[in-house]
């Protein structure tokens, strides 16, 4: 019955394979010629051969350590590899794609990245920024903060907060609605292809039946169109604050809950996980200001 093989051993054989002798292995390797010989045997214990034969003028290889030299500069060469990934990996270098929906990007992410970027100036990033969802599994991003749960896949889920929503208007809006009869009160909402978004939704309901007065497919455009008074919208707390904007009803239960998402294979990447970490920072900072109007 073999013992347990110690993949470190490799290591030893490889030293006496090369030196010739174990005290010029010890030196090579800077341990002793007693902890050299010791594990030079538990090696063979474990593979069940001879490595070498023992000489007045040192140790040779046996035909059994012939055959296995070639394999144990493999393994050597590989480990080599992988300690130079992870070197790499540890100077954080490389690309990152984040994707995200462009009102986070351009009034969250974005304003962050320049201590992000300071910190590691080999890593690159590229924000996909849009309203429909890329898909992590075709590697279209590495990352993305989503404010739907997925549910199924190879995933690694990160709940950032919550971003919250209210009834805004500007106050030239108001000035003309309070005078107004509700069958004749205006809304800014989705289109026809963004009906399942919880905000168009609730816009829906309230009107019964009669169309919006202006639908738009970004949160930009419906800021923009509540700010010139075109009438009410549904819009995040602190997009409609940087707009001065008046919240009429902060509290109408359709906020949204942000995750972060990543493919699990990639949550070991050092790059990956550094620009992670930097958004879960980034969002515990602004938590309040996402939910809060």
């Amino acid at each position: 019955m073999t013992t347990s093989f110690h993949w470190d051993d490799i290591r030893i054989f490889l030293a006496v394979a090369r030196a010739g002798t174990l005290s010029a292995a010890a030196e090579t390797m800077n341990i002793g010629i007693a902890t050299i010989s010791r594990r030079l045997e538990r090696l063979e214990r474990s593979l069940s051969v001879p490595l070498f034969s023992r000489h007045q003028s040192g140790y040779r290889l046996t035909d059994d350590g012939e055959a296995l030299l070639e394999r144990a500069e493999a393994l050597e060469y590989a480990g080599m590899a992988l300690a130079e990934h992870a070197k790499l990996q540890e100077n954080v270098a490389g690309m990152v794609r984040l994707a995200t929906s462009d009102n986070l990007a351009s009034h969250v992410v974005m304003p962050s990245l320049a201590d992000l970027l300071g910190r590691y100036p080999g890593l690159r990033l590229e924000v996909l920024s849009g309203v429909q969802s890329v898909n992590l599994h075709r590697r279209d991003a590495d990352l993305a903060i989503r404010m739907v749960k997925p549910e199924a896949g190879h995933l690694t889920l990160k709940r950032l907060g919550t971003v919250g929503f209210g009834v805004y208007a500007a106050d030239s809006y108001l000035t003309g609605a309070a005078n107004t009869p509700p069958d004749e009160t205006h809304y800014i909402s989705w289109g026809d292809s963004h009906q399942h978004l919880p905000a168009a939704q609730w816009v829906t309901r309230k009107l019964r039946g009669k169309p919006c007065r202006v639908a738009a497919n970004t949160l930009t455009s419906q800021v923009s169109a509540v700010s010139a008074g075109l009438g009410f919208g549904v819009l995040p707390h602190f997009m409609a604050r940087q707009h001065n904007l008046r919240c009429v009803d902060p509290d109408i239960g359709v906020d949204q809950v942000l995750w972060l998402v990543m493919h699990s294979d990639l949550a070991g990447s050092r790059r990956v996980r550094v620009v992670a970490d930097h958004l879960i920072a980034l969002f515990d900072e602004v938590k309040h200001q996402l939910l809060l109007p």
